[in-house]
């Protein structure tokens, strides 16, 4: 089985794949502070909460944003699963050129997301991931990487408003009921998941204004808020909520992930 592992500025996505199925998948906070065998600790107990054996783990791949966290996340893994990560950069993704001036500053999960559209969907595509920030990430059919958007997170710009505003407090971002609203929470609702999809909206246009080909490129969304942004865009076509973990197998595959454990994994 294959363990793939995202690494994101709030949240750590782990999937655990058996073939191109999805079995198990996993949400946990990131905290660059844990040290390896805090990773390696919590890897195995997730594992023994859903009944599940970790030495099944025969292959794993990570993907990260940040550094700080990169090296004790994958050394836990080697000691929790046994296995040795490939590791997710511009360097090891030849499959997608990188068609932009810094292909070095490139973020892993920007490269995963578009090389699972291009996979999966076998068209020109623009993929909004609803993440710390949201990005929208520009990807053709034969793999070329055209660059794109990074905006701030709908939670971060949300969070941003409250910590700014004396008489503001946080609230949940649920379905707003009307774009006029009555009550304080109301109002930011309305101006946090109607903005949020009215700004995606804007930008999707803009890109396709000045997309390279003949094609109209397929508009696909992931990441947590993800499912609640699309129900108020035009633009997006599709959710799909798993596409970073799904990238993460198909470059686990293209790349030869190894098959053949290090060694057995610690007791814990």
């Amino acid at each position: 089985m294959l363990l793939a592992v995202d690494i994101g500025n709030t949240e750590i996505t782990l999937g655990l794949f058996a073939g191109t199925e999805l079995e198990r998948s996993w949400r946990l906070m990131t905290h660059p502070d844990r040290t390896q065998d805090e990773w390696a600790v919590l890897f195995r107990a997730l594992f023994v909460q859903a009944g599940l054996d970790i030495t099944d783990v025969g292959r794993s791949i990570v993907a990260s944003v940040v550094p700080m966290a990169t090296e004790a996340v994958t050394d836990g893994l080697v000691d929790a699963t046994g296995t040795v990560p490939v590791i997710v950069s511009a360097a090891t993704l030849p499959m997608i050129r990188l068609e932009v001036d810094e292909p070095q500053t490139v973020g892993a999960d920007r490269m995963i997301n578009t090389l699972a559209a291009s996979r999966l969907f076998g068209v020109d595509t623009i993929v909004v991931d609803f993440g710390t920030a949201t990005t929208l990430d520009c990807i053709t059919r034969d793999g070329r990487f055209l660059g794109g958007i990074i905006a701030p997170g709908v939670r971060t710009a949300g969070e941003n408003l409250v910590r700014k505003a004396a008489k503001l407090s946080s609230t949940d971002l649920v379905p707003p009921e009307h774009a006029i609203g009555k009550r304080t929470d109301d109002c930011i609702r309305a101006g946090i998941v109607f903005g949020a999809a009215d700004s995606v909206d804007g930008l999707v246009r803009r890109i396709k204004a000045e997309w390279p080909t003949r094609d109209v490129p397929k508009v696909v969304a992931t990441g947590g808020m993800a499912a609640l942004i699309a129900k108020y865009s035009s633009e997006i076509e599709e959710v799909h909520p798993d596409l970073t973990l799904q990238g993460l197998r198909i470059a686990a595959d293209l790349l030869g992930a190894p098959r053949t454990p290090k060694g057995p994994a610690r007791a814990g």
